[in-house]
């Protein structure tokens, strides 16, 4: 058990470095914001990229795959830790954390190339359809990313309000899902790896 804390303190710190990987994403010198509505507006598009450094998406590229990488540890503990009391839902989350990371770290990096080349290309309005194109066109990335976490996230929670595993039935609020229900209102950049961070915390805390 010892081993499987280890392996989500690892995913924790994973969580809080992706997490910062999307700031640099989201959050430009200056005070702007990127967000979708500038996925249908150039002007609006070109404004708020106006002061992004291209070491910016660079860095949340390379960062990002790593820490995805780390993230990995703690949802194969995850998966560890439920064998011991379900099988049918320790091969779920298996499987579905698997879609989540392996789909999430090419979805990670097309965002982050997308912003790459618009900004390379000087923020243009060929370079805004070039890059609204390849957002499309890779779309599915995103599609599973999020398909896995979320049947992640609800298989997780279905086991522990179930009382199928040995935590208390109230400790499945800490999980990615209902956390992330309760924070998407305040629009953060990269609430969803802050979500994950405090999910591995808890667990750790309590298996």
């Amino acid at each position: 058990m010892n081993f499987i804390r280890i392996m989500l303190l690892i995913a924790a710190l994973g969580h809080l470095l992706c997490g910062c990987c999307d700031c640099l994403l989201t959050y430009v010198p200056g005070g702007r914001k990127f967000g979708a509505k500038q996925l249908s507006d150039s002007h609006l598009m070109a404004e708020t990229f106006e002061k992004m450094p291209l070491k910016n998406p660079l860095l949340s590229m390379l960062l990002g795959c790593f820490a995805l990488f780390m993230c990995s540890f703690g949802y194969y503990g995850i998966y560890l830790w439920m064998k011991e009391f379900s099988e049918v839902y320790a091969v779920i989350i298996l499987i579905s954390a698997a879609l989540f990371l392996i789909v999430g770290t090419a979805h990670h990096i097309f965002c982050g190339v997308s912003e790459w080349f618009y900004v390379r290309m000087e923020r243009t309005e060929e370079a805004f359809r070039a890059v609204i194109k390849l957002f499309r066109d890779t779309s599915v990335t995103m599609i599973g990313c999020y398909l896995g976490w979320a049947v992640f996230g609800i298989a997780l929670f279905i086991a522990v309000i179930t009382g199928v595993t040995d935590i208390p039935r109230w400790a499945c609020i800490f999980n990615i899902v209902p956390l992330f229900i309760v924070t998407f209102p305040f629009h953060i950049g990269g609430m969803g790896n802050w979500c994950g961070a405090v999910m591995f915390v808890s667990l750790m805390l309590l298996i």
